[in-house]
């Protein structure tokens, strides 16, 4: 029995992504720099951060206009690189 096949994205599109990190004063500036850099679009305006119950955590929610698998790929990696990201969703 095989395994089905993810949905195909098509591109371009909005892209909804939300990044978990351990909480930090600067965190929010991180993840707009970074996203930026393979997203120079971004609507800082539209970016939401929201921290966890016991104030450890924080999630940056943001949407970008995606252009193809590469620069998704590419920006799901420099987030997890910088040791900062506990996940990318």
């Amino acid at each position: 029995m095989s395994q089905p096949e993810p949905p195909k994205i098509e591109f371009p599109c909005d892209y909804p992504i939300k990044v978990i990190g351990k909480a930090a004063p600067d965190f929010k500036e991180f993840v707009i720099e970074t996203v930026s850099v393979h997203a120079p679009d971004l609507d800082i305006e539209q970016v939401d951060i929201n921290a966890s119950r016991n104030g450890n955590f924080v999630s940056v929610r943001l949407s970008i206009i995606a252009t193809g698998k590469e620069q998704l790929d590419n920006l799901f990696k420099d987030l997890k690189a910088s040791g900062r990201v506990t996940m990318v969703i």
